[in-house]
């Protein structure tokens, strides 16, 4: 299953390249990695345009958001990485108080055109 997301960085250059290079292979922390993987996530892609991040994810059957979600409030070091992005990251407008990552919904497919 495929699972689009949207979030913004704040509009600052220096905060950009710092969050780029905390996403280059290697940089992300292994127990964060392992989260990923361990929570049935088999793809992941951050892509930016300016201060816009969209977030492509591929799933397995078993992925549930909401155990995801538990599993990394039980983890210290998924923690300590989400306030670490936090002070590159800001809400999309409209935005719900506690959201990021903002779930997208899709409009076009190419395979169900005639």
């Amino acid at each position: 299953m495929r699972h689009c997301l949207a979030l913004d960085l704040k509009d600052d250059a220096e905060l950009i390249a710092r969050y780029e290079a905390w996403h280059r292979p290697g940089a992300v922390p292994e127990p964060v990695v392992r989260s990923i993987r361990e929570a049935g996530i088999l793809e992941m892609e951050i892509w930016r345009a300016a201060d816009r991040l969209f977030m492509i994810m591929e799933t397995g059957p078993d992925f549930s958001p909401e155990a995801k979600a538990a599993a990394d409030l039980g983890s210290q070091d998924v923690r300590a990485w989400e306030r670490l992005m936090a002070t590159f990251q800001k809400p999309l407008p409209g935005a719900a108080p506690d959201e990021k990552w903002r779930g997208m919904r899709r409009i076009f497919a190419l395979s169900e055109q005639p």
